[in-house]
């Protein structure tokens, strides 16, 4: 069982903003890879911590954790506000220092230890997916083509003469304090350390050219329009022989569904039914997101009346339950009427069976709307 985020970090659940940064450097101190080379005890535990920073640094993320613990994050990754494409055991070590170093103030130095440059990340790309409620209901795979920015075949980098490889140049500024020394990027290679060496003819100034790439796109059941999905390193490379390629960022679009209407979880499906179908009562099959089922419509049915299909809307993407499918039942009235079916309802007119008589039972229009709030 993977381990409360509060205790990695030695805090108690109402802890303050500052109190967890300060727990969340010392964590990192202590098992900081400069400090403990080649322990692998040490590094994983370095993980974890910067893993519990970013959700409980997070005043969002971490709502959603005290409320749901660790399932608050499953099945959805970092589209689903989740851990920013860290996954636990499989978190990239250059994606904490360059996201967390600045809590320690300049290099992320480990108490003496050698300074880490961080890698250049590419840019990241946004595409647009379209999902059905089918699609939602049961998660999908989606297969689609981006065209992203890699290295040419060819291309070779140097050490920066700028920077010596440090990414960062040291600035001296002097001031009525006295004289003060700074840390900024290279100008000359933005941090990369490397400058190229051999651009491949057809690549640009950063030797990279633009390739077309199918991404497989994993989206999890009970996903929301709007919602973002991160799929890590798919987006742009950047220049550099240590770089690491930016993310692709996925915006979920639903696609509106010929005869069911969304709300939340649950779903709304309208059931037309003819004057002889609500009189006589009848069996009919409508469609859900998980099949056609058969409902039973009884004998003297009301229009507006609603039938609560339950377990037949969607999932929660948190994995807490599933919606309802409510069927509203409206009563057809003929408007063109042969002239003895015209008879039949006007010797109905005074019968005692034709007159409205709701009884208590019959719910009111506002009742059935409050009930399916409910």
């Amino acid at each position: 069982m993977k381990k409360d985020f509060y205790e990695i970090l030695d805090l108690e659940r109402g802890a303050s903003s500052a109190e967890i940064k300060k727990a969340y450097r010392k964590k990192a101190i202590k098992f900081h890879p400069d400090k403990n080379p080649g322990d692998n005890t040490a590094e994983e535990n370095f993980k974890k911590a910067a893993e519990a920073y970013e959700i409980l640094s997070d005043d969002n993320k971490r709502a959603r954790y005290d409320q749901h613990g660790h399932a608050a994050f499953e099945n959805g990754g970092a589209g689903a506000g989740g851990f920013g494409g860290f996954g636990g055991g499989g978190m990239d070590m250059d994606d904490i220092f360059s996201q967390f170093g600045d809590i320690f103030g300049g290099g992320f130095g480990g108490g003496g230890g050698s300074r880490r440059t961080a890698r250049v990340k590419g840019s990241n790309m946004r595409i647009r997916v379209k999902v059905t409620l089918e699609d939602i209901a049961n998660g999908v795979e989606k297969k689609v083509k981006v065209h992203r920015k890699i290295k040419a075949v060819g291309v070779t980098f140097k050490t920066c003469d700028t920077c010596n490889g440090q990414g960062q140049v040291m600035r001296v500024t002097n001031t009525i304090l006295g004289r003060m020394q700074t840390a900024a990027t290279c100008p000359t290679c933005q941090g990369a350390g490397q400058s190229i060496n051999n651009r491949p003819k057809g690549s640009d100034a950063n030797g990279l050219i633009q390739k077309e790439e199918t991404v497989s796109i994993k989206i999890p059941a009970g996903v929301t329009d709007g919602v973002q999905l991160k799929v890590t390193g798919k987006g742009n490379e950047a220049p550099g022989n240590d770089s690491i390629s930016g993310d692709l960022l996925v915006l979920i679009e639903e696609v509106t569904h010929d005869t069911l209407s969304r709300e939340g979880m649950n779903l709304h499906y309208d059931l037309y039914v003819n004057f002889s179908e609500a009189t006589l009562g009848a069996t009919k099959e409508i469609q859900t997101v998980t099949g056609k089922v058969k409902i039973k419509i009884e004998l003297g049915t009301q229009s507006g009346k609603i039938l609560r299909l339950r377990g037949k809307g969607l999932p929660s993407i948190e994995r807490y339950g599933t919606g309802d499918l409510l069927v509203h039942i409206n009563v057809w009235t003929p408007q063109n009427l042969t002239k003895d079916q015209k008879t039949f309802f006007e010797k109905s007119l005074n019968d005692d069976n034709f007159i409205p008589s709701p009884s208590k039972n019959d719910k009111s229009f506002f009742e059935k709307v409050k009930d399916m709030f409910s």
